[in-house]
């Protein structure tokens, strides 16, 4: 049997060459040029030699799929099934897009299958094709369906199907496969479609009470869902038996869910909550006239709200439409052809913890792959400024090694290109671009070079700042201490980002961390006004952004970082004696960051004191004063060059007090 395969890259092409692999004859599969490797990655994947599969180079919304005149005339009579599974499967798409693949591809298909004397075409259809017809939908049913226009795929897969249907120059069959889902086996599946919407719902649920307290549920009509791997199965075993021309299988489940059934079973793979109520969401929508409803809909505040509700749960709105599914498949017509073979329909009470793994463990974007900083940052752009020494150097080392393409910014290149150095040596990919963050023209050409050299830029971590510690008593005539401080800690890290923005919500993901300081989370730091003010300054600027870029997926988190043994703090002598991280800790604060993506990050010193000065700022005012006496300006901030040796050594009072506000600028 030679097959002549369109979509073969796709979800379904992929699983039908695994079976048609086992047969005897010759594979043709349309694929674009620059595509052609995923042949040899399914090859791969399935284990069989790549040179069972022949590529056909071509496009789907070209006329005659853009094969060349003498493809055309190298595969005249040499096939005997086309098999046309190319199609976009996706309720987002325009409709012009879904029209031109679904509608103008198969017309263009067909035209290929008489050009080249193909015996039969085979089109993967959709039980889409029904539209939304309530009651039973049988294989023979074509012309009653209902309701097409109120979604494009409906109309697109209905017309496409018309046009096969039209045709007298060759035999042909259809196939309507329902809502196909992962392999029943392994559970894999590329995209979130149909009923995976739902998964995150319900993981939110099992994550907030435990399953054995039962929950207000949703129901709403029956939904088909079938696995891959049956469908890939059936399609095989049914092209290869021939004959059965002109006629149409539904490749569905006997068995019926009704959506509110379909998902307690999800749910009990889940371990998640029981819906032993629920609520009937077609009935709720149909108590609201239309004419209502309409108006309602198309308020800008109803919209928006409903808007951020659908951004929130990780679903499309176009997902309503799946509620108004009525129709039950009759499938007496595969059952038959089947018949004997054992090709059947799990249960999805069987497979569907299967589907949940590998949903949780490869899809999901909060504990999946996501979970670990590699899922987070391979192949993305970071930039990490302050990149030459301490946090900066450190943190460099881990997202390399991590397997992302990272941006080294600081102002001296010599350092800059050591720490290049090591990365690459280490197997890393690491770009040296040296700046003068306090410059904030420097700032701006920064942003536009990184982006114009690597295209995006997917995480910036504002790391690069200056400490001052020094009391105000001492600072009366040293204005500039304020003016340096908020230049490169606040001024230059807003330039940067400023530059990002445009980029990141154009590409909708992007994510600003910036390095923030326990002194803001404390709010009273003494000595600390001028470093504090500005961390606190960029701290309420990223708040603000983080609510104008929430809905174009672009993260703002501030880490409200505890004192760090980093050169820094070299010239205060105290810190030598007390709690502090290594940047290798503070690394693992910004690792968080990057793999949870929360809007702050404190640790418990900061928080403690963050408490304490909410219900008693008095409080906390006086214990700050006792700091302040305890801890005296360093010799450096009163402008004293003493070597090491001859700086004080900490008294008992202080070592104590330091230890008690662990990790506290003191």
């Amino acid at each position: 049997m030679n097959v002549f395969l369109t979509g073969g890259t796709g979800f379904i092409g992929k699983n039908l060459i695994s079976e048609l692999v086992k047969r005897k004859g010759e594979i043709y599969v349309l694929v674009r040029e620059s595509s052609k490797y995923k042949l040899d990655e399914i090859a791969q994947k399935y284990d069989f030699e790549p040179s069972l599969l022949t590529p056909v180079i071509g496009d789907i919304n070209q006329p005659l799929l853009g094969l060349s005149e003498e493809s055309i005339k190298d595969l005249d009579g040499k096939v005997d099934e086309f098999i046309h599974a190319a199609a976009i499967y996706d309720i987002e798409a325009p409709a012009e897009e879904q029209y031109q693949s679904n509608v103008e591809g198969t017309r263009q298909a067909l035209a290929l299958a008489e050009q080249i004397n193909a015996k039969c075409f085979n089109q993967i259809s959709s039980i889409a094709a029904g539209g939304l017809y309530k009651g039973t939908w049988t294989e023979k049913m074509f012309k009653e369906a209902v309701d097409l226009d109120s979604n494009p795929y409906l109309r697109t897969k209905h017309d496409s199907e018309g046009i096969v249907r039209e045709t007298t120059t060759i035999p042909w069959r259809i196939f309507r496969p329902a809502i196909v889902v992962g392999h029943s086996q392994t559970g894999e599946i590329d995209k979130i479609d149909g009923p995976y919407y739902f998964f995150k719902v319900i993981q939110r649920l099992r994550n907030i009470m435990p399953s054995f307290i039962p929950t207000l549920g949703m129901e709403a009509g029956p939904i088909n869902l079938v696995p891959v791997d049956f469908v890939a199965q059936a399609i095989d075993h049914i092209v290869a038996e021939g004959g059965n021309h002109g006629q149409c299988f539904h490749l569905t489940d006997p068995k019926a869910y009704t959506m509110g059934d379909a998902i307690q079973v999800f749910s009990k793979a889940a371990n998640g909550p029981k819906f032993p109520i629920r609520v009937n969401a077609n009935k709720l929508l149909n108590l609201v006239p239309k004419p209502l409803s309409s108006v309602v809909n198309h308020m800008p505040v109803v919209k928006f709200a409903t808007d951020r509700v659908f951004d929130q749960l990780d679903m499309p709105r176009e997902l309503i439409g799946m509620l108004k599914f009525g129709a039950y498949y009759d499938s007496r017509n595969t059952q038959r052809a089947l018949q004997g073979t054992g090709i059947k329909v799990p249960d999805l009470r069987e497979y569907a913890g299967t589907l949940w793994e590998y949903w949780e463990r490869n899809l999901d974007k909060d504990s999946a792959s996501l979970s670990t900083l590699e899922g987070r940052i391979r192949g993305r752009v970071v930039v990490v400024t302050g990149a030459s020494s301490g946090i900066g150097k450190a943190l460099a080392y881990r997202l390399a090694k991590a397997g992302a393409k990272v941006i080294l910014v600081a102002r001296g290149l010599e350092k800059l290109e050591e720490t290049q150095r090591d990365i690459i040596s280490l197997g890393g990919e690491a770009y040296v671009y040296p700046c003068d963050l306090s410059d904030l023209d420097a700032c701006g050409e920064l942003s536009n070079r990184i982006l114009a050299d690597h295209g995006r830029i997917d995480i910036l971590v504002n790391n690069a700042g200056r400490s001052i510690r020094r009391s105000l008593k001492l600072t009366y005539d040293r204005f500039h201490d304020f003016e340096r401080t908020m230049q490169l800690n606040y001024f230059g890290p807003v330039k940067l980002i400023m530059g990002c923005l445009p980029s990141m919500s154009e590409q909708q993901s992007g994510h600003i961390i910036n390095i923030s300081s326990i002194a803001v989370a404390a709010g009273v730091m003494p000595r600390f006004s001028a470093y504090a003010a500005s961390k606190a300054a960029l701290d309420a600027f990223s708040r603000c952004a983080g609510g104008e870029y929430r809905s174009d997926n672009v993260k703002f988190t501030n880490i409200h970082m505890p004192l760090v043994k980093t050169p820094m703090i070299g010239p205060t002598s105290i810190y030598n004696s007390v709690p502090t991280l290594t940047p290798e800790e503070a690394v693992d604060l910004i690792e968080k960051a990057i793999v949870k993506q929360p809007h702050e990050i404190n640790n418990l010193t900061g928080s403690a004191m963050k408490a304490v000065g909410m219900i008693s700022p008095d409080s906390m005012e006086q214990l700050m004063n006792i700091v302040y006496k305890v801890f005296p300006d360093s010799a450096a901030a009163k402008g004293q060059n003493l070597p090491a040796k001859d700086q004080p050594a900490p008294t008992s009072e202080q070592v104590a007090l330091a230890a008690v506000l662990s990790g506290a600028h003191v």
